[in-house]
């Protein structure tokens, strides 16, 4: 009996050491470079199109599928949007975004890390500095970058996301965003 009460106890903690080593669970936050691509055409007004900078922040998980790749999802809330002008109006339009990333993760070297794929995001929030509420409360992405483990457990991302449904209801727009990250896996 206590030679399987042994054996239990160490499959359990074989097991919960191999599952430590498979999946990483962390937080991460950072920087938006944040525009809209497309025509800015409200109501048959032209607008020239700025952008915005802000901020993302949420949780981060890595699960190790090979020695050389793992798939990354996220869970982040994200800030994007663009600042309007024209000869006489000026407004900001900022959109609040629960974005979901999935990421292939290739490791080029140990420390060092090729990321890409697709980002389903839902609208949150909206702030206009103008009464029209036209945003869509779901936009579908696809997302590029690099990643670079400082330590075990420190890391920084960069990363370009782009749009491939519109941001607005009333204009031929989708958001387009490079993202700097910092974080932190336990």
């Amino acid at each position: 009996m206590k030679k399987i009460l042994l054996a239990a106890v160490l499959f359990l903690a074989a097991s919960a050491s191999i599952q430590a080593q498979l999946l990483q669970i962390g937080v991460k936050a950072g920087v938006n470079f944040a525009n809209q691509t497309g025509d800015a055409n409200f109501d048959g007004i032209n607008f020239s199109k700025e952008g915005i900078t802000s901020y993302h922040a949420g949780l981060v998980a890595e699960i190790k599928l090979l020695e050389s790749f793992s798939v990354q999802p996220e869970l982040l809330y994200s800030t994007q949007g663009a600042t309007y002008k024209n000869a006489g109006e000026e407004f900001k339009n900022e959109l609040g975004y629960l974005s979901i990333p999935v990421m292939a993760k290739f490791y080029l070297s140990d420390s060092f890390s090729l990321e890409v794929g697709p980002q389903a995001s839902f609208l949150l929030s909206e702030r206009s500095d103008f009464d029209v509420k036209d945003a869509e409360t779901f936009e579908f992405g696809v997302n590029a970058g690099l990643g670079f483990k400082l330590t075990k457990n420190f890391f920084i991302q960069g990363r370009y996301g782009l749009g491939l449904t519109e941001a607005s209801k009333n204009a031929d727009v989708k958001n387009s965003v490079v993202q700097l990250s910092a974080g932190f896996m336990f």
